[in-house]
């Protein structure tokens, strides 16, 4: 289903051509400060923030991460804006993860369209984008009864099998829903939703957070597809360091509900007069202190993503040796933060008691949704990957992750 009309924006297609990366993060912080009050609301299974992705619409985020000549700022695709970009995801994930990761899914999806489409593919989604409003996603995992494509002899593809945990379903109109061809590489592929016969199965997503995502299972058994709707050549979804990169941008939004665990545990202590307890400070520097940390490393990766390429991971025909410690860089950040996550939780739970966690106190769905967000897949190879890459390094340990230092 739509959710806005063009007409309905405040703000022209002039104006949102003309929109700056500051006038994004601007317009981010009011975005995620209505995310934060409305989020009881709509903290139920089934439910979607659809009001929330009207205002990202009006204030033209749907487009921001098109690059400028696309009517964009180029956030997700322009390496020298990396740092606003997961800046603008972290202050979205601290309004609420559940927006969050359905935004993310559509700043990951542009990028892909920009990075391994065609001119006339990037042209056609960027106007769905920025002029249709469309939201657009990636729905790539799926069990044993996953998607496979089907070429047909009119030159048409399609479509057999389902894809597990398709985050805003029913909203989403332009999903990435990959699978493997006859010869057993992934294509890639955008299915237009309002278009085609899907079968959604709500019943799937019973979660115990991020119940506004709307995650469901979606069977898209005989849908058809022409070739225009395939991005890239077999294979492009899983290559490096483009898959891995893009860890960063969830990163982002799990340190933004880090923050939000921590504001709503200081305010709550500060409401029962506990804040001069001592322990309850020694609690609040070390979350202090570990939420920095998460800023730092994603500065850090910010700096590293610009000095690798002028877009982000890099162009595709262009090789880079310095692919693989990108990777690895990667998947210390994602580590990281999602340690410092977990620690933020725990020492959360500890300075407020079992009353804390409750509702109406948010610190109860925070921890929640953060949970439930945090265990993305191949959490051990991931960090097994560190350790390969800094094994097969014979640089000493203060150049082993070396680079061009940018200023943020």
């Amino acid at each position: 289903m739509a959710l806005i009309t063009a007409h309905s924006s405040p703000y022209s297609v002039y104006e949102q051509s003309r929109l700056s990366v500051a006038d994004v993060l601007v317009r981010g912080a009011e975005i995620a400060a209505f995310c934060a009050a409305n989020t009881d609301a709509i903290d139920h299974n089934g439910a979607f923030p659809v009001k929330e992705f009207e205002l990202i619409a009006e204030a033209g985020l749907l487009a921001a991460p098109l690059k400028p000549e696309l009517g964009g700022c180029g956030l997700g695709i322009n390496a020298a804006v990396t740092c606003e970009l997961l800046m603008l995801l972290k202050q979205i994930g601290r309004g609420n993860l559940a927006v969050g990761r359905v935004y993310e899914g559509h700043v990951n999806a542009l990028q892909l369209i920009q990075t391994f489409g065609s001119p006339d593919q990037i042209a056609s989604y960027a106007s769905d984008a920025r002029e249709r409003h469309k939201i657009f996603g990636v729905w790539n995992a799926e069990a044993e009864d996953g998607v496979t494509v089907h070429p047909l002899e009119d030159g048409r593809y399609r479509l057999e099998g389902s894809k597990t945990f398709c985050s805003g379903s029913g909203f989403v109109e332009r999903p990435f829903v990959n699978g493997p061809l006859a010869g057993g590489s992934w294509q890639m592929c955008i299915v237009p939703m309002e278009e085609v016969a899907t079968v959604s199965d709500p019943a799937w997503w019973q979660p115990m957070g991020m119940r506004a995502t709307a995650s469901f299972k979606v069977d898209f058994s005989g849908v058809e597809l022409n070739a225009s709707a395939l991005i890239g050549q077999p294979g492009d979804y899983f290559r490096q360091p483009w898959l891995t990169t893009g860890v960063l941008r969830f990163a982002a939004v799990q340190l933004g509900g880090a923050e939000a665990l921590f504001d709503a545990t200081r305010q709550y202590l500060r409401d029962l007069k506990r804040t001069t307890d001592p322990y309850q400070q020694e609690r609040l520097g070390r979350m202090a202190i570990a939420l920095e940390s998460g800023n730092l490393w994603l500065r850090g990766a910010a700096d590293f993503v610009k000095a690798y390429a002028p877009i982000f991971a890099g162009y595709p025909d262009q090789p880079n040796d310095q692919a693989d410690k990108l990777v690895a860089y990667a998947n210390m950040v994602r580590t990281a933060i999602e340690q410092i996550c977990m620690d933020v939780m725990q020492l959360c739970e500890r300075s407020v008691g079992t009353r804390g966690l409750l509702p109406p106190h948010s610190m109860e769905r925070i921890i929640r949704d953060l949970t439930l967000y945090l265990r993305q897949p191949v959490f051990d190879a991931a960090l097994a990957n560190v350790g390969q890459y800094a094994s097969s390094q014979t640089k000493s340990t203060d150049s082993l992750w070396s680079y061009e230092s940018t200023e943020c």
